[in-house]
């Protein structure tokens, strides 16, 4: 299992909680952050870091990046 951050594990809850799951399921940092309660800015970087623990996936799109779980998390 990936050591998570308290804030980390806070991210990847609100994920849980917004259903994003899948790709067909995206959500943005703005989305996560209001579900989180953490401002957007501390939100966006723990993503980044959550992408690169392969806890999440990033979709890059015109407007804003999507983010959703990998499985086993």
């Amino acid at each position: 299992m990936v050591d998570l951050t308290d804030r980390e594990k806070k991210i990847v809850e609100a994920l849980k909680m917004l259903g994003a799951t899948a790709e067909d399921k995206l959500k943005t940092a703005d989305d996560i952050a209001r579900k989180a309660v953490l401002p957007k800015n501390f939100v966006a970087n723990d993503l980044m870091m959550l992408a690169n623990k392969k806890v999440v996936k990033r979709v890059v799109r015109e407007k804003a990046a999507g983010y959703f779980l990998l499985p086993g998390f």
